[in-house]
C-alpha cells in the first residue's frame, strides 16, 4: 500500500513539475494553418493549437468567423516551455512570419478574421510588444498595423483544421504557394 501510496504521490508531483513548464501564448496571423508550420517546428514549442480569439461570440464556428461577424480572429494557441524559449523569441518568430503592415489581412486571405493580432495577458507582455513594434517600425520606416488585444478566450476551430498542413500537405502547399507567402514574407525580412 506504501508503494502505491508514493507512486501516487511521484505522479501528481511529477506532472505538477511539468504543469509549471507550459505556458501559452496567442497570435493571429492570417490563416492559422500556416502559423501552425510556422511554430511546430521551433524548439521549446510544445503544441500549437487552431482556433479562435478576440470576439464576442462563444464557441464560434470557422463559417462564422470568416464571414466577419463573430469579431473573432484566426488565432494561433502556442503551449511552450520557458525554460527552452521565451515570450520575446516567440514574437520574433511570429514577426517574420507574418506581414505586419498589411491592413486588409495577411497575403491572399482578407477580411477582418485575417488580421494580425499579438495577445497579452499582462502590462509586461504589452509593453514588450509595444516595444518591439517600435523597432519594427523604425527598421521600416512604416507603421506597424498589427492589433495588440487583451487576451480573453480562446475557442479550438474545428478538428480538420488541427494540423491541417500534414494532414493535407499537398492540398496545404498549393494554398500557401498560391498566396505567395514565402515570396512577400522573403520581400519584407529578407
Amino acid at each position: 500500500m506504501k508503494k502505491i501510496l508514493l507512486i501516487i504521490i511521484f505522479i501528481t508531483l511529477s506532472s505538477n513539475i511539468h504543469a509549471e513548464n507550459k505556458h501559452k501564448i496567442y497570435f493571429a496571423g492570417g490563416c492559422f494553418w500556416c502559423m501552425e508550420e510556422s511554430f511546430d517546428k521551433v524548439e521549446g514549442v510544445l503544441k500549437t493549437i487552431s482556433g479562435y480569439s478576440g470576439g464576442h461570440v462563444k464557441n464560434p464556428k470557422y463559417r462564422d468567423v470568416v464571414k466577419n461577424t463573430t469579431g473573432h480572429y484566426e488565432t494561433l494557441e502556442i503551449t511552450y516551455d520557458p525554460s527552452i524559449i521565451n515570450f520575446e523569441k516567440l514574437l520574433d518568430i511570429y514577426w517574420i512570419n507574418i506581414d505586419p503592415f498589411d491592413s486588409d489581412g495577411q497575403f491572399c486571405d482578407k477580411g477582418e478574421s485575417y488580421k494580425s493580432v499579438v495577445f497579452f495577458e499582462n502590462n509586461d507582455q504589452k509593453k514588450v510588444i509595444e516595444s518591439s513594434i517600435k523597432n519594427i517600425e523604425k527598421k521600416f520606416n512604416k507603421k506597424v498595423v498589427t492589433y495588440v488585444k487583451k487576451f480573453k478566450e480562446f475557442y479550438m476551430a474545428e478538428t480538420y483544421h488541427q494540423d491541417y498542413y500534414e494532414k493535407n500537405f499537398i492540398r496545404y502547399l498549393m494554398y500557401k504557394k498560391g498566396c505567395q507567402r514565402e515570396e512577400t514574407l522573403n520581400k519584407i525580412w529578407g
